[in-house]
């Protein structure tokens, strides 16, 4: 007899994995699927999808290991601090990450087993209806389950007839996985991934140019930000170049070779050790079968969903990278939340409008919200404070003064529309502006906080009060 379960999702990622534990402290039965190996040694299904094997986290432990490498040899000093200069042991590096990975990796496992979720190893695909089950296939077993939600991500997208070895050219796998440090190293794509790897390789001594096909850079982010994290990224030695269009890639197992031309429509052509390509991500729906249950994808291949992640199918979601909306583990955390509760009848919740948006470079972009081209363009009067922590005593005392707290307002009734940071540990900073927006705060609200002093987030106070011209400190 199959085994049976009030829940079954499919991927063990950020949405997946949460999605199972949620439901089954919720009363359901649950079980987790999922086969993707990543790169463990023995072969077996890896949970934790991605964004623990092979994104955010492992992005995050070489960032950091970089970021000190760098402030070694050119910060140390400054601060009367005498070391010599630092070497770089990549395979230390690499093994450091690798570490974090497996210790969050096998961490999901003990979670499934803590919260009562059964493990499934294997690739889940649909066979079909059973009554009020569906019957879906997980390796060699056939399971039903009443419910089922779809989290099975997303993957790289490649150029076409460039292939992907993850040695000379790589995707985001290759990027995290280099065995030593390229004199040259190109990339196509000035996203997250681009701009994390391109900062990554850079501290540690590779000559990084970035090639993008946008006319402008960083064009999703307030067009302030992109401003200032253009003149500082190549301050920092990053060659950025924007409005490229890209023309025929030759690599050899030794070196790539990049012709492409530039903005203002001149041949040029670059060579490089390797190459990573960043050029986005396209949904995983391989196997799935989502056409032999009748499972609606949309013309890119997302599954089709409604506000509340729900598919055409009765008892069928999906969530996460599959789905529309922003490619980012904690819209698929919060959507695996949703739905559970959605489930059991409750009012699951996720607002796109207050989800966080981070790239982990140096100095940290983060925003939430609308950007200030987005307010002009929806004809949208607002209000905007702005002040750079260069007027901040914390990051002085840091050293790192770079960037800026923007907050833009409703004109009319001063709630809070977005908030765009650029500096130091944007990351845990713009979390006090997604709280403020989630209850409706208005500017006025953050301007009457008491900040403790010093802190970074006294300059999110003091943007607050730039939007009614009162700042006290600048």
């Amino acid at each position: 007899m199959s085994k049976q379960f009030d829940v079954l999702v499919i991927g063990g990622g950020p949405g997946g994995y949460i999605a199972a534990i949620r439901a089954s402290q919720l009363g359901f039965s649950a079980a987790c699927a999922e086969s993707n190996p990543y790169a463990d040694p023995k072969g077996e299904p890896r949970l934790g999808g991605t964004c623990l094997n092979v994104g955010c986290i492992p992005s995050k432990a070489l960032l950091h290991t970089s970021h000190l490498f760098e402030e070694a040899n050119h910060s140390f000093e400054a601060q009367g601090i005498k070391v010599g200069k630092a070497t770089i042991d990549v395979p230390t590096m690499k093994a450091r990450k690798d570490g974090v990975v497996n210790q969050l990796t096998g961490g999901i496992k003990m979670l499934l087993k803590k919260n009562k979720v059964t493990f499934l190893a294997g690739h889940g695909s649909f066979v079909g209806k059973e009554g009020d089950y569906w019957k879906v296939k997980v390796g060699a077993e056939e399971v039903l389950a009443k419910q089922v939600i779809v989290a099975t991500g997303s993957k790289a997208r490649h150029l076409p007839n460039v292939p992907v070895d993850q040695k000379i050219v790589m995707d985001n796998e290759g990027a995290l996985n280099q065995e030593s440090v390229p004199k040259k190293l190109a990339i196509i794509g000035a996203g997250v991934i681009g701009l994390e790897m391109g900062s990554v390789w850079r501290r540690v001594g590779s000559e990084v140019t970035v090639l993008e096909a946008m006319p402008e850079f960083l064009s999703v982010a307030d067009v302030d930000v992109a401003k200032e994290a253009l003149k500082l990224f190549t301050k920092q030695g990053l060659n950025i170049q924007v409005g490229v269009k890209i023309g025929d890639i030759k690599a050899t197992k030794k070196a790539v070779s990049i012709a492409y031309t530039d903005k203002d429509g001149k041949e040029q052509k670059l060579d490089a050790d390797r190459l990573i390509v960043s050029i986005g991500r396209v949904p995983n729906t391989d196997g799935l079968n989502a056409e032999g249950v009748g499972l609606k994808l949309d013309a890119r291949g997302f599954v089709e969903v409604d506000g509340h992640c729900a598919t055409n199918l009765p008892g069928v979601w999906a969530i996460g990278d599959v789905v529309r909306g922003p490619m980012l583990a904690h819209k698929a955390h919060e959507e695996g939340v949703m739905v559970a509760e959605l489930m059991a009848g409750q009012a699951g919740h996720c607002d796109f409008n207050t989800i966080p948006f981070v790239i982990y470079t140096s100095p940290e972009i983060a925003w939430v919200g609308k950007t200030e081209q987005q307010l002009k363009a929806e004809g949208v009067e607002y209000k905007a404070g702005k002040v750079p922590f260069l007027a901040n005593g914390r990051a002085l005392g840091m050293g790192d003064p770079s960037g800026f707290v923007k907050m833009l307002a409703c004109k009319k009734t001063d709630r809070i529309l977005g908030v765009h940071i650029i500096g130091a540990n944007a990351s845990e900073i713009i979390a006090e502006a997604v709280v403020a927006m989630e209850f409706g705060g208005a500017s006025e609200d953050l301007a009457r906080i008491c900040h403790a002093h010093p802190t970074l987030s006294e300059t999110v106070h003091e943007a607050a009060l730039a939007c009614d011209k009162r700042t006290l400190n600048f």
